[in-house]
């Protein structure tokens, strides 16, 4: 299968990052180098772009989609959560932008055998690194019951936890649970009938948060959060896209938190913090696709840009 995915909000993003010819542009999701092959479009021989990706196949085919670039490009297989050690080995300590696209590409959903997809069949997988020891099947299988109802009640927003997870724990003493519609088919079973005939599936929920667990998605975003101030040359810009309302808050609460001089409690009559604001607000509300946009790529429905410059 070819690796297709279509970038979203493509303009924006790179537009936000307010190029310079000859800046440093790191890309921590490179996927299928769809902001990439802009970015570099618009930098000169002396820019620079990193790219960032968990997946060996997206490394791949971001190599030969990137090969015509007139600036330097360094890719890198590995997880965006370790970006200052990344630059570090480069000998790079500041940039000029970061993008990190959150969302999972196309390729991985559409190609049945990654276990991403609740409507096909396939092993309970769910890795973007295919080398990680954890995988949804081990999750699914080996979680103690309090700890996959945590997972489904904080990373799905999953209000049939508890049920869903109490069958899973009785179906998986029987046997292991090995397929993703062996899973599907659980989650059914275990919510309201009438929750059948909403629209979308019922197993929505449940598999995103086996996939942020499998792939310690909100950790790495922490980490990058944590990090992106030091990492930013003055008036350098981080833009975020985020598909769900747990990404979303972390990248608002940070960049309001990183974009005020007092963070004290307003009940205190003077500052004790000492807090300087490092960030500028460029999006003070997140940029949303177009009709247009999710007229032609549905699943860029639920996303959100975040833009916001060091000071």
């Amino acid at each position: 299968m070819e690796f297709n995915h279509k970038p979203v909000m493509l303009k924006e993003i790179v537009d936000g990052l307010n190029i310079k010819p000859n800046g440093i542009y790191v890309d921590a999701t490179l996927g299928g180098a769809g902001h990439s092959r802009e970015i570099v479009s618009r930098l000169h021989e002396n820019g620079i772009l990193i790219g960032i990706d968990k997946d060996k196949t997206a490394i791949e085919v971001s190599r030969k989609r990137l090969k015509d670039a007139k600036c330097k490009v360094i890719l890198v297989h590995d997880d965006f959560r370790n970006i200052k050690q990344i630059l570090n080995s480069f000998n790079i300590t500041k940039v000029d932008g970061i993008i990190a696209d959150l969302g999972v590409s196309s390729y991985q959903i559409d190609e049945a055998e990654r276990g991403f997809s609740y409507n096909k069949d396939a092993r309970l997988d769910m890795r973007m690194d295919r080398s990680s020891s954890l995988d949804a099947e081990k999750v699914v299988n080996t979680y103690p019951e309090k700890d996959l109802v945590k997972i489904l009640f904080e990373y799905g927003e999953e209000r049939y936890a508890r049920q869903i997870v109490k069958n899973i724990v009785n179906a998986r003493k029987i046997k292991p649970i090995k397929t993703t519609l062996e899973l599907r088919k659980i989650i059914e079973d275990s919510v309201p009938s009438f929750e059948l005939f909403k629209g979308g599936s019922v197993a929505k929920k449940t598999f995103q948060a086996l996939r942020i667990e499998v792939n310690k998605e909100l950790e790495a975003l922490d980490s990058l959060l944590s990090v992106m101030i030091d990492l930013l040359n003055k008036k350098g810009r981080i833009c975020i896209i985020t598909f769900h309302s747990l990404e979303d808050r972390l990248v608002k609460n940070k960049f309001n938190l990183e974009s005020r001089d007092c963070i004290c409690d307003k009940s205190f009559p003077i500052c004790v913090c000492h807090h300087k604001k490092s960030l500028k607000l460029i999006t003070k509300k997140p940029i949303m696709p177009g009709s247009i946009e999710i007229n032609l790529n549905s699943r860029s429905s639920s996303s959100k840009l975040r833009i916001a410059e060091k000071i």
